[in-house]
């Protein structure tokens, strides 16, 4: 059966960013609930809960037709989110260094560039969703608790939730607020680890 990951960091950790009190209900409550759902549907399917999350949702298309919802949704969601989690650091912020800035400048002029282009399509996405930066350093959007690996793409490298659970508690409908202030915890250590794989 799936479980909740445990944080590196503690609730209150990227308090400059993402309150304690959001942080707590986005990931023992709203990241729980996906999990307890996903193992519900599959209750009764142990050979797909030997499986990595990874897999199961990469294959998503392939699965009896009674699990593709649940496991798109909920699945997506436990997936989603254990990288979400991965992809921020209270020590993050600031810019990445090495190949990564090297590639990321190339492709987009500068960093700024960059991050002005991933910030506006987190933004723009409509409804509940996700911005990605793939490993070909293009960028991506998803909705609900879709992923690019559902459609044959390699993991994401970094992500950002723009579903409204993460952010309205200290944002209400300022979207473009919340998605300046996570640049100041990206964890540019984790990105340019999973950009080298």
């Amino acid at each position: 059966m799936f479980s909740l990951p445990k944080l590196d960091y503690e609730y209150d950790a990227l308090e400059k960013c993402i309150s304690k009190e959001i942080m707590e209900l986005h990931h023992s409550k709203h990241h729980q609930t996906y999990v307890d759902k996903l193992n519900a549907a599959l209750e009764n399917h142990s050979d797909l809960q030997a499986i990595s999350i990874e897999d199961l949702v990469s294959g998503v298309a392939e699965l009896p037709k009674e699990l593709q919802k649940p496991v798109r949704n909920f699945g997506g969601g436990h997936y989603n989110h254990s990288l979400f989690w991965k992809f921020m650091s209270p020590n993050g912020g600031g810019q990445p260094g090495g190949q990564l800035a090297d590639d990321i400048n190339a492709k987009y002029g500068n960093f700024q560039k960059f991050a002005d282009e991933f910030s506006a399509q987190a933004v723009g996405v409509f409804g509940s969703g996700w911005a990605w930066l793939l490993d070909d350093l293009s960028i991506v959007t998803t909705t609900n608790q879709d992923s690019p690996i559902m459609d044959g793409k390699k993991p994401p490298i970094l992500g950002i939730d723009v579903w409204e659970h993460a952010y309205y508690l200290d944002y209400t409908y300022k979207r473009p607020d919340y998605v300046k202030a996570f640049w100041e915890v990206v964890n540019w250590a984790e990105v340019a680890k999973r950009y080298k794989k």
